[in-house]
């Protein structure tokens, strides 16, 4: 298997450990002290191996097809698999502020697959770009803000309101992006639904 490919694949790898390690720490002997450090150090594992896959394609000329469809499909199971973990756990993220980011993300697949229908490559956009480095961004602050609520300096009630704050601006803007997307290639939706 390529390195590139391989790297792609390493991320959503990373999907089941976070997950397993923030709702289950306790029972797996991880001090919850610890637990926001190992759960940072996942994300710059996953951030790392963003980087480096495409690098290394294009340096190697690894460049695939199947490629070009998992990066971006990795990077969204990552994002939605943390963000839904969050909804349960010490975050307790509300359900609804998630869903729009799941729902964003079928709606720019369903987008995806009829532009390829009609031999056009859904290209990635500005507006997608920054709202996935918003959710990144996102991700980070919720886990970083969970090192002072496990060394006691925030309360819970503390922490769960920057974490609520945090996504909810995210999330208007994956909506902005969504919108942005769907009056970008409105041509596409037309012709579908005639």
């Amino acid at each position: 298997m390529k390195a590139a490919l391989m790297l792609t694949l390493s991320r959503i790898v990373v999907c089941p450990i976070f997950l397993v390690i923030y709702l289950f720490y306790y029972k797996i002997g991880i001090d919850v002290r610890i637990m926001p450090f190992i759960l940072l150090a996942l994300l710059i594992i996953c951030e790392l191996s963003d980087v480096f896959d495409g690098f290394v394609a294009r340096r190697k000329n690894q460049v695939t097809e199947l490629g070009k469809i998992l990066d971006p499909m990795a990077d969204s199971i990552v994002r939605l698999s943390v963000f839904l973990s969050f909804t349960h756990g010490i975050i307790k993220l509300p359900l609804l502020l998630v869903l729009v980011f799941v729902c964003r993300d079928a709606v720019i697949s369903t987008l995806r697959t009829l532009c390829a229908m009609h031999g056009t490559v859904l290209a990635a956009r500005t507006s997608g770009k920054i709202k996935a480095a918003l959710q990144g961004l996102s991700i980070f602050i919720i886990t970083s803000a969970m090192i002072p609520y496990t060394m006691e300096v925030i309360s819970l009630a503390f922490l769960r309101k920057i974490s609520i704050w945090v996504v909810a601006i995210t999330a208007v803007y994956t909506v902005f992006s969504g919108l942005e997307y769907i009056w970008t290639y409105r041509r596409y939706i037309r012709q579908a639904w005639a």
